[in-house]
């Protein structure tokens, strides 16, 4: 253990409470010694590769190629998307993916490809594979894209687990996008990356390589095209990356690397090529829909700090609406738990809070509860009582209950790989129904247990049921809050059929966005630490998770009035906005006055595009495209845009500048190709450009493309298209899907269509029977034309 490590052991144990510290160092020995036990050291190793190509077997959408000392199976699916597996492994079993394998495409066959090796040709890519079992990924026109070497494994001579090193090469120009939730990203730079969720601890730094969400999924972007590959393991492991460098001439180039080692596991791959809407769109036909949030959960979340009671949280609700602050939900931490035990409520600090809850949601604000996995090891607890004969508790390898250490002090964990564990945790969420509350955010799922010393979590030993394959930790871990996740939204599904559910997770694995969404990772409350909550929402995006958003002001610390401030305004234009009480007194009044106001004028203008939120979030639904967009987005050859990370795009129609340094009143903002309009002053920019804008205290710079439908909230409430005008000379338009409610019903997009008529924009619906009037009033804006200075 390091002396990093040592610090955030400690401050683990400092959150924990001192009173806790006993427990701590005990839990952390007790998990030593049952890794020794449970877990022998590695003995001898053979090392293996593949070997010289022995034959050919083709199949439906690909075959078998076997090699000496292994096979590989390549599946090109109908959705384009491309499988290969070594050594028999197939797509399934697989936690990542939603419901079975899809069908094998009939049109991609197995053929000799060039110097003896042999290729299946999609639509959409070509795999070629050599006589020594390296595969490329191609265009359609021959370009490789990708191209991992021979694999290697090294197996224990006495048995178990086999570690394996997969080599990767990808064009000299490619950026690496994506590995979960990073602080270091969105683009990520040559380094190591662990791919095993962190739980708590010190604040993750901006450059340090630390996610609470970790996937093994790399969107990768160049100049010949965009690609996602996904390694289908859910074990610990590290990707190392290096980015390529273009020499003076062809055949100088240094091509980009990407060296994955696993721990174990299968060594199997999901590739998606095209541009980056379709290969999202694939990746989401493979991994599931992103979940639908209710629509109240797009606005204002707020959550209350520390253990409080009624009266701190009708101050809250109060201060907000006393001062004109748009709110829509409050989230209470476990420590409105009765003894910060699970499925509980302390009855004297509240002691009617279903009556609270009930008043709070007549005046437009719902209640929000952390559920932690960790339950109480204490007799006589509703909870414990009730796992304990449902039997659903991890145990370690002698059969023993595995104890760890928790906020209510000795804790047990539910398996959430048994689907009877997940099905009995699920129907404990009655209980949190029952007392108001509208929807859970899934907090310390790592697993968490805290230890004096050592990986705050289960010990590698402690068994689990991984759907009666059985298995221990080392594979669980990462997967563990993606079970807990599905049992969360699929236990609150049945007990409100007729409501979308709210869930939200700290950690999780690929395939999080089929239950729902992400509170991004503890960051520290400095300038680093907001750029890093950018690059979280941004990295999560891109691997599928849309539903995504920062704790404002960051996980520790005191952030300075300035810092709070900007945090707030890049907030409100992610999806999950969600601020926090603390630590300490951290609600918008208790910046002054200045901070105050400008934080309404962001909250209000948050709650006039909700109408635009609600759109986005049904398009990722049926589409899988994330609200929030890399800039590189719809031009992915641009060099420049591909480089650009302190800006971003919120759908098609809007480009978000956020303030990302102290001190700053003006900001470099890099506009993609077309025009643009500073929607505050109306001037318009044309892009491609770097322009010099202003970024005064009361806002960020927030631009509208030229030819957008925007649907928001006019003055009185009701819906409003906000059109931009176009260009002169072009047409624009836009999606528009209508709230339908917080239900289950799937309203029709609306398309919408601009353009100049004379003097004047013409607005249109575009429907089956032609074009039509819109549906809401239109307000038309950009008319000036009033071109800025470059």
């Amino acid at each position: 253990m390091d002396g990093r490590d040592l610090v955030r052991s400690m401050k683990t144990v400092g959150s924990a409470g001192m009173a806790q510290g006993l427990r701590t160092v005990r839990a952390a020995w007790r998990r030593r010694r049952a890794d020794a036990a449970g877990l022998p050291p590695r003995g001898a190793e053979r090392a293996r590769v593949p070997g010289p190509m022995r034959e050919v077997e083709p199949g439906p959408g690909g075959g078998v190629v076997r090699f000496e000392r292994s096979e590989l199976r390549i599946l090109v699916a109908v959705n384009g998307a491309v499988f290969w597996g070594w050594d028999g492994a197939g797509p399934e079993p697989s936690y990542a993916l939603a419901g079975r394998c899809p069908e094998a495409d009939p049109r991609a066959v197995l053929e000799p490809d060039k110097d003896g090796g042999w290729r299946v040709v999609a639509e959409r890519a070509t795999v070629a594979v050599s006589r020594h079992g390296a595969v490329e990924v191609r265009t359609p026109g021959g370009v490789v894209l990708r191209r991992e070497l021979p694999p290697r494994w090294w197996e224990p001579v006495d048995g178990g687990p086999a570690r394996w090193t997969q080599r990767s090469e990808v064009a000299a120009d490619a950026r690496f996008f994506g590995l979960g939730g990073r602080s270091a990203g969105p683009r990520l730079r040559n380094g190591t990356y662990r791919l095993w969720n962190a739980g708590p601890g010190l604040p993750f730094a901006a450059d340090e390589d630390a996610s609470s969400v970790t996937m093994p999924v790399q969107l990768v972007v160049a100049d010949a095209g965009t690609h996602l590959v996904f390694h289908d393991s859910a074990w610990d492991g590290t990707v190392a990356l290096r980015e390529g460098a273009e020499g003076a001439g062809s055949g100088h180039d240094r091509p980009g690397r990407s060296v994955l080692r696993m721990d174990g596991g299968p060594l199997r791959c999901w590739v998606t090529v095209g541009t980056p809407a379709r290969v999202l769109l694939a990746w989401a036909s493979l991994t599931g829909a992103p979940a639908l949030p209710p629509a109240w959960a797009l606005g204002h979340h707020h959550a209350q700090a520390g253990v409080g009671d009624e009266q701190d949280l009708r101050r809250v609700v109060a201060g907000h609406q006393e001062r004109g602050l748009p709110l829509d939900a409050v989230h209470l931490g476990i420590g409105h738990g009765a003894g910060r035990r699970v499925f509980t409520v302390d009855e004297e600090r509240f002691p009617k809070l279903s009556v609270l809850a009930e008043e709070l949601r007549r005046e437009g604000v719902r209640l929000v509860s952390a559920v932690e996995p960790a339950v109480a090891a204490a007799p006589g607890d509703a909870v414990y009582d009730g796992g304990t004969r449902a039997d659903v508790f991890v145990r370690d390898a002698t059969g023993a209950v595995v104890r760890g250490v928790g906020r209510p002090g000795d804790v047990v964990f539910p398996d959430f790989t048994h689907a009877g564990a997940r099905a009995w945790w699920g129907g404990l969420y009655e209980e949190r129904l029952g007392r108001g509350f509208a929807g859970v955010w899934h907090d310390l799922d790592a697993p968490t247990s805290f230890a004096a010393f050592g990986e705050p979590t289960l010990p590698r030993s402690a068994r689990h049921a991984l759907e009666g394959r059985g298995g221990d930790h080392r594979e669980a871990h990462n997967v563990y809050a993606l079970g807990m996740a599905r049992a969360g939204y699929e236990g609150l599904r049945a007990l409100t059929p007729d409501e979308r559910p709210f869930v939200v997770s700290r950690s999780g694995w690929a395939g999080l966005q089929r239950y729902g969404g992400v509170r991004s990772g503890d960051v520290a409350a400095g300038w680093p630490g907001l750029r890093a909550s950018l690059a979280q929402v941004l990295g999560l995006g891109l691997c599928g998770v849309p539903y995504a958003g920062p704790e404002v002001g960051g996980a520790d610390g005191s952030p300075s009035a300035e810092l709070y401030l900007r945090w707030f305004q890049l907030a409100a234009h992610l999806p999950l906005f969600r601020t926090s009480g603390g630590p300490g007194r951290r609600e918008p009044w208790e910046f002054g006055a200045e901070v105050l106001e400008h934080a309404r004028v962001a909250l209000v203008e948050r709650r006039r595009l909700l109408p635009y939120f609600v759109t986005l979030a049904h398009l990722a639904r049926r589409t899988g495209a994330p609200y929030v967009r890399p800039l590189w987005w719809q031009a992915p050859e641009d060099r420049a845009l591909r480089d650009c990370e302190d800006a971003f795009l919120l759908g098609d129609c809007l480009l978000v500048a956020p303030v990302l340094s102290a001190g700053a009143d003006r900001r470099a903002v890099r506009l993609p190709r077309g025009r643009w309009y500073d929607v505050v002053t109306e001037r318009a920019y044309e892009g491609p450009a770097q322009v010099l804008v202003d970024a005064p205290w009361a806002r960020i710079p927030v631009f509208a493309r030229a030819g957008a439908v925007v649907p928001v909230r006019g003055e009185d409430g009701s819906p409003e298209l906000e059109v931009w005008a176009p260009a002169r000379g072009r047409t624009g338009g836009g999606l528009v899907v209508p709230d339908a409610g917080d239900g289950w019903a799937e309203p029709e997009i609306e398309r919408y269509v601009c353009r100049w008529e004379g003097h004047r924009v013409v607005v249109e619906r575009e429907g089956e029977d032609g074009l039509s009037e819109p549906s809401c009033p239109v307000r038309v804006r950009g008319l000036a034309e009033r071109a800025a200075q470059m």
